[in-house]
């Protein structure tokens, strides 16, 4: 008799809000491994393989994916570009609207030298507390300044803000034609008043890379744009090649027979 309550309190609850699953809010994560070998994400992984969203790159090549968030200007992007370009290195940009709206140069500069402008919303807000309809609005809004601005027209490559998400979230985003994108390898480099020296940035990065790594940086860091160049230098003396998203969303979603 209890039994046939409770599970009728369920069914309730699950008409009336909806699936409770689909309410929660999940902070990207994983568990660090060494020895540069790739994390272990558990469940989430399992998720995000379920949707094609982008995490890491499987297939245990010595590659690497170079994506910044940016979320407003310190001063510090035109050099983190100005590295790119001189060492013939493609990255992804995220951008917010602030961002978008403010550095219209930055933006057309970006799409100009070759590299991708992701979405990461307009006004950063927490997707798992949104509709469906006043998420697309956030990405939409993004997406315009980005074509008003620059010869990219589209973003396919979603970030969401914080790195927050639900199930709810991932299917909408993927309904609204959108690959998110997290990341296998970060710090803690956002703080501009606690910016511990480019050698903390390069030692960061080099202890915790491995094959096949997505490496979430933000442009608001002194310390990255000061140890970009060393540290692609380093890891490309160590055989890693960098390439861009797109490459890797052929990866996942071609036969191996057509790649390799």
């Amino acid at each position: 008799m209890k039994e046939k309550f409770y599970l009728l309190v369920v069914v309730i609850f699950m008409l009336v809000l909806g699936n409770p699953l689909n309410a929660f809010a999940y902070g990207w994560g994983y568990k660090k491994s060494h020895d540069h070998q790739a994390p272990e994400f558990g469940v989430y992984g399992q998720m995000m393989d379920h949707y094609n969203a982008i995490y890491l790159d499987q297939s245990g090549d010595k590659v690497v994916y170079l994506t910044f968030d940016n979320g407003y200007e310190q001063g510090y992007t035109a050099d983190v570009l100005n590295v790119l370009k001189k060492l013939q290195v493609q990255a992804t940009f995220f951008v917010t609207g602030h961002y978008a709206k403010s550095e219209p140069d930055l933006l057309k500069r970006m799409v100009e030298e070759g590299h991708v402008i992701g979405n990461h919303s307009y006004h950063h807000p927490d997707f798992t507390k949104m509709t469906k309809d006043e998420i697309k609005k956030e990405l939409d809004s993004l997406e315009s300044i980005v074509a008003e601005n620059t010869s990219q027209k589209e973003t396919v490559y979603l970030r969401p803000p914080r790195g927050t998400f639900n199930k709810q979230t991932i299917e909408w985003a993927e309904e609204l034609g959108y690959v998110h994108v997290f990341w296998s390898l970060a710090f803690k480099d956002w703080e501009v008043k606690n910016q511990k020296g480019e050698q903390y940035a390069f030692e960061q990065i080099t202890s915790q890379i491995h094959p096949g790594a997505i490496i979430l940086l933000h442009t608001v860091s002194e310390d990255n744009a000061k140890a970009l160049e060393k540290v692609i230098v380093h890891l490309q003396e160590e055989g890693y090649e960098f390439k861009n998203l797109d490459d890797l969303m052929m990866k996942q979603l071609l036969p191996k027979s057509f790649i390799y």
